[in-house]
């Protein structure tokens, strides 16, 4: 008989130092159940082929009935060929749903939570429409230019727009605790409050904490800033844990005590459950699209891209800035008309405030700004010093007595930032991007902190649509960090997306 450790095989077998056998077999049957978070993933990824499904089918038929009515015409091609347009439009429905179906674009890994899902339903649009222009050159078809103009755009539209809709109506259920996956976290309790607070922080988690597995003995709970998690096993007894508690996801936080294998050895015994095993790294400030894995004779390399800080995506970004803010300027002149009455109106000053800021590379621009405060604010921060509410170097007071009435109104809703268009217009600043900070506050930040300023600072950006004033110091340098070295226009879009929501419910806005 050969030898499977020779042929390159092991045998399945239990976490023979780590988890014992019996408290995971006896509770095998009932883990097989579907959980809840299989259940959800698997109800909403039949919504989401219902709306392609519509999405698709409005375009196409549409773009039939406006250009060829009812009746039957017939597409000419090269030598004989002569197929009907219905059958054309047929064709074309069944290439765009499959190039959804072949793109993943109903991954359940990827729905419901940042831009993969976006871009994937933008890239097989796109290869759709490539493939169909190779398809007519090669074989001399004439179709009408008329039919693509106006069926890939509406399907397109359709499709992004639904899916919006789909994610606001199932961020509104997950706030009330509905389509969430449960999920333990395993690791040190310094790592396992760190995956959790930063789980239970997000507005749209995709994750519910029902518990911790630590390494360390000795504790019964795991408290966060959100609420106490209780810890429901050890890295001894965590797949007994996974199958009572019907988990769907294990959450590996940093380095676990034991051998190497152990976390190879913890996924074969989930996988009789399927239950999802996830490793988090130390790279917390690098995004998913820089990170690329490359096996090397069964080594599994991790390469992380370098951060780009100039190059054709900044020259895309600029263009993006340009385009909308000059057509923020132009729309938004009533509403500027407005708010300047409203400020002359309620004190003496100017209706504009104009601050030096420190933008990109250090070089200090003017920031524009409907005035929120008295004209004598500047001369009377020093006298309110000593009651900062602010996080690190920045200065914050819930209940600043130099702003005005309609100043904190204007606050609340950000309506007082509304001139730095003109700034992104100019080039000073971007519509994405990290605070534009004050001199000040830059010649108190230490080495890394400095990288806030290798590009534009922002109208809007992380720190503006997680809470603002209301997050830390550290927190928002983070974020500010993150963003800098991971940002993209799919982002970027996300963002501003996501500020017209913040803008409507402001949080931390003072």
């Amino acid at each position: 008989m050969t030898d499977l450790k020779d042929a390159g095989l092991r045998p399945k077998r239990a976490l023979s130092s780590t988890i014992p056998p019996p408290a995971f077999r006896l509770a095998a049957p009932a883990a097989r159940q579907a959980s809840d978070g299989v259940r959800w993933t698997n109800k909403y990824r039949k919504i989401l082929h219902v709306s392609d499904l519509l999405s698709v089918t409005l375009a196409v038929t549409l773009a039939h009935l406006t250009r060829f009515g009812v009746g039957t015409e017939y597409m000419s091609g090269g030598g004989r060929l002569n197929i009907p347009y219905l059958a054309v439009s047929a064709g074309i429905w069944l290439a765009w749903m499959s190039s959804l179906a072949v793109y993943r674009t109903r991954d359940a890994r990827i729905v419901g939570t940042g831009v993969d899902e976006y871009k994937r339903v933008i890239s097989s649009t796109v290869i759709v429409m490539g493939l169909i222009a190779v398809f007519c050159l090669t074989f001399q078809v004439d179709i009408s230019r008329g039919y693509f103009a106006l069926a890939f755009p509406v399907g397109l539209g359709s499709l992004i727009l639904c899916r919006l809709l789909l994610r606001q109506w199932l961020k509104g259920q997950r706030a009330k605790g509905r389509y969430l996956s449960k999920v333990i976290i395993l690791g040190r309790p310094k790592d396992v409050r760190y995956v959790a607070r930063q789980i239970q922080r997000r507005e749209n988690s995709v994750y519910q904490v029902i518990g911790v597995a630590l390494t360390s003995s000795g504790t019964r709970e795991c408290g966060t800033a959100a609420k106490p998690i209780p810890v429901v096993a050890d890295q001894n007894t965590i797949v007994s844990a996974v199958r009572r508690l019907r988990a769907d996801a294990v959450i590996v936080a940093g380095r676990v005590k034991g051998p190497s294998s152990y976390v190879q050895e913890l996924g074969w015994e989930l996988e009789e459950s399927a239950t999802q095993l996830i490793l988090t790294t130390g790279l917390t400030n690098v995004a998913g699209p820089r990170i690329h894995t490359r096996p090397v004779e069964g080594l599994p390399l991790m390469h992380v891209e370098l951060p780009q800080f100039s190059g054709s995506k900044h020259v895309l970004k600029r263009g993006l800035d340009v385009i909308l803010s000059l057509a923020a300027l132009v729309m938004l002149i009533p509403v500027f008309a407005v708010l300047a009455i409203l400020v002359k109106r309620d004190s003496p000053g100017p209706v504009i405030f104009r601050q030096e800021r420190v933008g990109r590379d250090g070089k200090s621009f003017e920031m524009l700004k409907f005035r929120s405060m008295v004209q004598s604010a500047e001369d009377d921060l020093a006298g309110l010093l000593d009651r900062n509410e602010g996080a690190g170097v920045l200065f914050k007071m819930e209940h600043d007595p130099r702003v005005t009435s309609v100043g904190r109104w204007m606050r609340k809703h950000s309506l007082d930032e509304l001139p730095q268009f003109w700034n992104v217009f100019r080039g000073h600043m971007s519509l994405v991007g990290p605070r534009p900070p004050l001199p000040r506050e830059v010649a108190q930040y230490d080495g890394r902190v400095h990288r806030r300023l290798y590009i534009k600072p922002g109208l809007t950006g992380m720190w503006q649509i997680n809470g603002r004033s209301e997050l830390d110091w550290k927190e928002g340098v983070r974020m500010d960090l993150y963003y800098v070295e991971n940002w993209s226009l799919a982002g970027d879009l996300r963002i501003l997306w996501r500020t017209v929501g913040v803008v409507r419910r402001p949080v931390g806005a003072y």
